[in-house]
């Protein structure tokens, strides 16, 4: 009861994810324990046998030309022509060659490099407009602001007028040259 209250407090896409990666663990260590490590033989004991028992060791290279089983030149990125032609020659997998491979990930570059571009110019020029656009408001909030202000002392001034000149009329206006005069009863 206890581990089915604590599995309902996880939100479900985790529970989900907690069972894939279970699963996984469970499946891995099920191939490790019935999949005995094969000895790695040559490379050239897989020549004139098929592409696909020849690629089951990482370290060999299928040559289509001739049908041979080569190691994998490791000190150079890609074959050298005088080993296999890049369209004859396959690795890891029988069905693609070497050019292909080259094309696709040229083209999966390309298309990051272009996405990328893309963004960070999209990005600059809406900051900018965004930015301008900004600018432009809080310019305009300040005129707005500085002729509330304005409207705000002149309204003030206009009281102040019109509060002296009902003082002046019941004769409560101070002399300006002496404001603190003693107040005098009649």
């Amino acid at each position: 009861m206890e581990a089915a209250r604590r599995w309902a407090l996880w939100p479900l896409w985790l529970q989900g994810l907690a069972l894939l990666w279970g699963c996984a663990v469970t499946g891995l260590e099920q191939i490790r324990s019935t999949v005995p490590p094969a000895p790695l033989q040559a490379c050239s004991a897989f020549s004139q046998k098929s592409c696909e028992e020849c690629l089951k060791n990482v370290s060999c290279l299928w040559c289509y030309t001739n049908n041979t089983c080569i190691d994998y030149p490791v000190r150079s990125i890609l074959p050298p022509s005088s080993l296999c032609s890049l369209s004859n020659a396959r690795w890891g997998v029988c069905w693609i060659n070497f050019e292909d491979v080259i094309i696709a990930m040229a083209v999966v570059a390309g298309l990051i490099l272009v996405t990328v571009t893309v963004c960070c110019c999209y990005c600059c020029y809406c900051r900018k407009r965004s930015r301008s656009r900004l600018d432009e408001e809080e310019e305009q909030l300040a005129r707005k602001r500085e002729e509330r202000r304005l409207q705000s002392l002149q309204r003030k001034h206009e009281r102040k007028l019109k509060h002296d000149e009902i003082r002046k009329k019941y004769g409560l206006l101070q002399d300006s040259d002496n404001p603190y005069s003693r107040f005098e009863n009649e």
